[in-house]
């Protein structure tokens, strides 16, 4: 850690100028511009492929060069040119509106501040790879308030306001900053510390199971990723104090509980994630004490969420896109490879969650059911492959509309299928499994930039043979994936019942005051209706029933209640402050999957294999 301010750095000094506008204030030092300085603010943040113009929230920019005032153009809509000299200091001075509560860029009010580097730090053009430091200013207003960043201190006083160091611009912006009276606990995974942070808990929340969870997370996974390498450094660190193969030194976690919300965005050695308030595990209760105590279902898909950002450390922090390898904050950047670095990552995060322990077989197998349904109850697999899935997510996963499910797969869900599927073929043919192929790819790309050339060759020397002609199919072609027969030659036992209504419908619907169509799914009973995305279902009349007007829907379960055994109902609808009658003729019924462990030596060698001995 360095021990005084570079005195080339250049520096962004963040602070509070008005906690009930949501605005910061930023004032940048650049020691020695160019003459003509151009500035420039990020249009995306890494990890979220969408061009979010977070210059949108800058305003009131202002440049000195000592006392004077130098002019500042704006070229477009996220770069400016100063005019100023060359050599001597420059001070920039502006405001960032921050009222976003999502892990992509920054929040400000009385209780709680964050925000994403990408948000407020302005990129000195042509000295991004020049030191920076960042400095986070105590105000008045804040003085209760304390920091939590996974950002390299310099000088920072007890509750971290002060200065942080950053190597090159990506790294300072890749350190997003949460700020407020959070909870804050903390704990060591394989020799590496590691705190957790959380705004917005409640009462009940119940801080030290967190830990305990989070803590069997990292062990997983640092394990998954180095395990005998851990211990040979171990060893070595004792004689001669040999550098430890996990590629950072402390990591934190920064948790807003909302009242409704999820997501999380992964960087190098930290991550940002939302959760609903009431998915936190709880104490128990000692007052209107329940007869048992439970954690609430969602804890599972917290739990899942934060191993999914945590794998994100190697698997697209380090080991990424050679596409993405140098960042261009100002376009987007095109990869086809989305399907192996979030679609893989989703495999093994609730994979990891059975390994550390925290879910059973039974579990894991319902999570997965989850997922196989969902790609199948998707038209939009028959159109779009993994590979296009990926380079368009840009205009397309990140932009998605009433066509969606119809146009596009998920490269999070079919490709961690793919990885099931690939998975389970290794294993079956009894020569290395995935597991060791991650670690293999990550040694042969030295944790660095990666080609799907680079995967095919890994697996080709471990399996002992060509894997060119699946990758073709499961990720380049748009066939269905080899997933149930698969299961059934490990252990797993698929049943096939009846759907859902809405997926034997092809809707999907959102029910709020009523039951209202988003999507029509294509080539389904309701599209040859002519039900349209934004119709509100009002009613349904079976075919020669006599009971006049027929029956009001509040939820699509009582479509099953009301149309009994007719094969054609009327679907009386509103669209456009319309009522339209729509002749719906049912389907013969749709097929789902269950999961079920059918032989528990073969399940128990898939799902609870010890990682690091793969």
């Amino acid at each position: 850690m360095p021990k005084a301010k570079p005195v080339d750095a250049i520096h962004h000094r963040v602070e509070v100028a008005d906690l009930h506008a949501h605005l910061f204030g930023v004032t940048l030092t650049v020691p020695a511009p160019a003459a003509r300085q151009t500035l420039r603010l990020p249009a995306w943040i890494p990890g979220s492929y969408l061009m979010r113009e977070f210059a949108k929230n800058l305003q009131k920019l202002q440049c000195h060069q000592g006392k004077r005032a130098v002019a500042c153009e704006q070229l477009d809509k996220a770069t400016w040119v100063v005019d100023c000299a060359a050599g001597k200091p420059l001070e920039v001075q502006y405001e960032v509106y921050a009222n976003d509560p999502s892990v992509r860029t920054a929040w400000l009010d009385a209780t709680r501040g964050f925000f994403n580097g990408t948000s407020l730090c302005l990129l000195v053009d042509g000295q991004q790879d020049q030191p920076h430091t960042l400095e986070l200013v105590a105000t008045k207003s804040i003085a209760n308030w304390a920091v939590a960043t996974g950002a390299s201190a310099l000088k920072v006083s007890k509750n971290g306001f002060g200065i942080y160091h950053a190597d090159n611009y990506d790294t300072l912006v890749d350190c997003p900053v949460e700020m407020g009276p959070f909870w804050s606990g903390d704990f060591t995974a394989c020799g590496i510390q590691h705190r957790f942070v959380v705004a917005g808990a409640p009462p009940s929340f119940d801080g030290a199971k967190l830990l305990a969870d989070t803590q069997a997370i990292c062990e997983a996974e640092i394990r998954f990723w180095h395990g005998e390498c851990i211990k040979k450094h171990s060893a070595s660190r004792k004689k001669d104090g040999g550098q430890s193969p996990i590629p950072y030194t402390n990591y934190v976690f920064m948790l807003n509980a909302m009242a409704d919300g999820y997501g999380g965005l992964e960087h190098r050695n930290s991550t940002a994630l939302i959760c609903k308030r009431q998915d936190l595990p709880r104490l128990p209760r000692t007052t209107l004490a329940p007869t048992t105590h439970t954690q609430p279902d969602g804890y599972t898909t917290l739990l899942g969420l934060i191993s999914h950002e945590y794998f994100h450390t190697w698997n697209v922090k380090r080991l990424r896109p050679a596409e993405l390898q140098t960042y261009d904050y100002t376009q987007e950047n095109y990869t086809e490879l989305l399907w192996f670095f979030e679609g893989f990552t989703s495999y093994y995060d609730d994979l990891l969650l059975r390994r550390a322990g925290l879910i059973d077989n039974t579990k894991y197998l319902k999570l997965l059911t989850k997922t196989i349904n969902g790609v199948a109850q998707t038209p939009g697999r028959k159109v779009q492959s993994l590979a296009q899935s990926s380079f368009d997510a840009w205009i397309k996963y990140y932009r998605q509309d009433e066509n969606t499910p119809n146009a596009t797969v998920s490269y999070y869900t079919k490709g961690s299928l793919v990885a099931l599927c690939l998975d389970l073929t290794l294993r079956a043919e009894g020569k290395t499994t995935l597991d060791a192929v991650m670690r293999a790819v990550w040694i042969h790309c030295h944790g660095g930039p990666m080609t799907e050339q680079d995967l095919l060759v890994v697996l080709a020397h471990l399996s002992g043979r060509s894997f060119a002609s699946e990758m073709a199919r499961w990720v380049h072609g748009t066939k269905d994936l080899p997933v149930t027969e698969l299961l059934e030659r490990h252990g797993v036992q698929v049943h096939q019942e009846p759907d859902q209504v809405a997926p034997q419908l092809g809707l999907r619907v959102k029910e709020s005051n009523g039951l209202f169509i988003q999507h029509v799914l294509r080539g389904g009973a309701a599209e040859k209706a002519g039900f349209v995305s934004g119709d509100e279902w009002i009613a349904v009349q079976p075919a020669g029933s006599n009971t006049g007007g027929g029956w009001r829907l509040q939820a699509l379960d009582d479509f099953a209640l009301y149309a009994g055994n007719a094969k054609t109902v009327t679907a009386l609808v509103s669209r456009d402050k319309r009522l339209l009658p729509l002749t719906l003729t049912l389907p013969n019924p749709s097929q789902a999957v269950r999961l079920t462990v059918h032989d528990v030596s073969l399940v128990d060698a898939w799902l609870s294999a010890p990682a690091a001995l793969q």
